[in-house]
């Protein structure tokens, strides 16, 4: 049987720093302050109040709000969710046998769906082989659009 020994993370007595303050009667802490339990109050109390000089030292802008509150916002909103793959990696989306068989054959352009690899927009960074080819997706920025109709191809939207 294995056992598990935890070891408790104590000092031993005799080390702490308490043992020399023994007969001491206020242990440091002065007769006439006292040593009470949380003075400025516990964790970050006081944050806007009496620590205020602390919060805005080392934490500014801590507290208060910044923006706009969207409302209506709906997550799952076809608008809001478009993963985006740019012009220069679209080729990459192709497998090599893919491309070499597109490569050496000129007349047939090979079609590109990029929502069966999970993006819905194209954008238009970057350059793109002067080859034709359709590519397939929901969204295409105009530049996106303008190279692809410069290398010959097509863009076809798909819902």
């Amino acid at each position: 049987a294995s056992y598990i020994y935890v070891l408790a993370a104590t000092m031993v007595t005799s080390l702490r720093k308490n043992r020399k303050k023994r007969g001491h009667v206020s242990a440091g802490h002065g007769r006439v302050g006292k040593h009470r339990c949380h003075p400025g109050g516990r964790g970050n109390a006081g944050g806007q109040h009496h620590q205020r000089i602390l919060f805005d030292r080392f934490h500014p802008g801590y507290f208060g709000k910044v923006g706009m509150r969207n409302y209506n916002k709906n997550k799952h909103d076809v608008r809001a969710y478009a993963p985006v793959v740019n012009v220069d990696s679209i080729w990459a989306l192709l497998t090599p046998e893919q491309r070499s068989e597109a490569t050496s054959k000129k007349d047939v352009a090979p079609v590109i769906d990029v929502t069966k690899k999970g993006y819905f927009k194209v954008l238009g960074k970057g350059r793109i082989p002067s080859q034709p080819v359709i590519v397939r997706a929901r969204f295409f920025s105009k530049i996106a659009e303008k190279k692809i109709r410069e290398a010959g191809g097509v863009c076809e939207l798909v819902a």
